[in-house]
């Protein structure tokens, strides 16, 4: 489990220009749980996240992971072992001149024995649907393919608790399908936790729980039907809403009573009949 204890984090805390980043954030986030964190752009959900490997240290409170507390130095390796993050950009993850070489390049510096590497690595290669470019260098791939491998290559560190930053942002439309679509099937495949941040409204409907957070603070937590059937709170907040619920608050705006939590179209197709 994921435990965060009221914290607080600012940047440059001794310097004029400090910024609060984060205040009073406490959450806890179970094993298996699929949650999405969204907010505006500034709104410290990337803040957030990088606590959770221990990027960034809690200026004040704590973060635990599994009990192991982040703001010990001598934890940070256990952290790194549990927590991994694919960033928006995955150029900025790859370093080797194979796809296979990069994906093994994590668990090679875990120590891990070179058996056991190349079993991992073979399975996220599977995984990902990347066997036929496991000898391509990836500077060649595309940056769907791309941000596949730094998926494969988190994986092959068998880390429990994956953080996914905004990781469709970059692609095109088929891109982002694809990629999220094996985000999904990853979840279904292998028990990990999976923490998600989006401005994509209509992937955050495939969480278990979604986390509003404005001005370094969380404003809403809990299901994506309960989210988004608090339209004014979230259109206050700058946020978009996915195009059921939004019909369906107009809808009832209009006199048709449907309910707000209705979030599919076929949940609304079977209301209207």
């Amino acid at each position: 489990m994921i435990k965060i204890n009221d914290l607080y984090f600012t940047y440059y805390p001794e310097s004029k220009n400090s910024q609060k980043a984060l205040t009073a954030v406490s959450l806890s986030i179970k094993e298996g749980e699929f949650v999405s964190i969204i907010g505006q752009n500034g709104s410290g959900k990337t803040t957030l996240a990088k606590h959770l490997n221990a990027i960034l240290i809690p200026t004040k409170g704590s973060v635990l992971i599994d009990g192991i507390n982040t703001r010990n130095k001598e934890n940070l390796w256990d952290i790194r072992k549990k927590v991994g993050m694919v960033f928006q950009n995955p150029e900025n993850q790859i370093i080797c001149s194979t796809v296979r070489s990069d994906i093994s390049f994590g668990p090679e510096n875990l120590g891990i024995n070179r058996v056991e590497i190349e079993n991992r690595v073979d399975k996220s290669i599977e995984l990902m649907g990347l066997s036929e470019y496991q000898d391509y260098p990836p500077h060649m791939l595309s940056i769907g393919l791309k941000q596949k491998v730094t998926i494969a290559g988190v994986l092959a560190m068998g880390t429990k608790y994956i953080i996914f930053d905004e990781p469709t942002s970059m692609l095109d439309p088929l891109g982002k399908k694809e990629v999220f679509e094996v985000i999904l099937n990853l979840r279904k495949k292998r028990e990990v936790t999976i923490i998600y941040i989006t401005h994509l409204m209509e992937e955050v409907l495939k969480s278990d729980r979604a986390i509003v957070i404005s001005e370094g603070k969380i404003v809403l937590d809990d299901s994506p039907e309960k989210i988004f059937s608090k339209l004014k709170i979230l259109r206050s907040l700058s946020l978009d809403v996915p195009i059921i619920p939004d019909i369906s608050y107009r809808l009832n705006k209009r006199g048709i009573s449907i309910s707000s939590q209705i979030i599919t179209t076929q949940e609304l197709v079977n209301c209207l009949k």
